[in-house]
């Protein structure tokens, strides 16, 4: 189990998305703090950087940038910081 920690700036981003989207972010999260292992399709990578994206796809692409505190691998973090979001048109 993992322990997610929020800034500001993600409080913003969510609470500016419509109804369904932030029930969709919130079965992300929920797969992000129960599972060990995260699919691509839902956690990614970003190539040459310590950050990860969690994507969401509803029409449009959201994303929310993410950061591994106590790994360099999110799937051994025990806690990750979720920084900031942004749609992807």
């Amino acid at each position: 189990m993992r322990i997610l920690l929020r800034t500001a700036a993600y409080d913003v981003f969510v609470a500016s998305l419509p109804e369904q989207v932030r029930k969709k972010v919130e079965y992300v999260t929920n797969i992000l703090i129960n599972r060990t292992v995260i699919n691509t399709k839902f956690v990614k990578k970003l190539e040459n950087t310590p950050f990860y994206e969690m994507r969401i796809s509803m029409g449009n692409e959201y994303r929310v940038i993410l950061l591994a505190v106590d790994n360099t691998s999110i799937i051994e973090a025990k806690q990750v910081i979720m920084l900031n979001g942004f749609v992807k048109k």
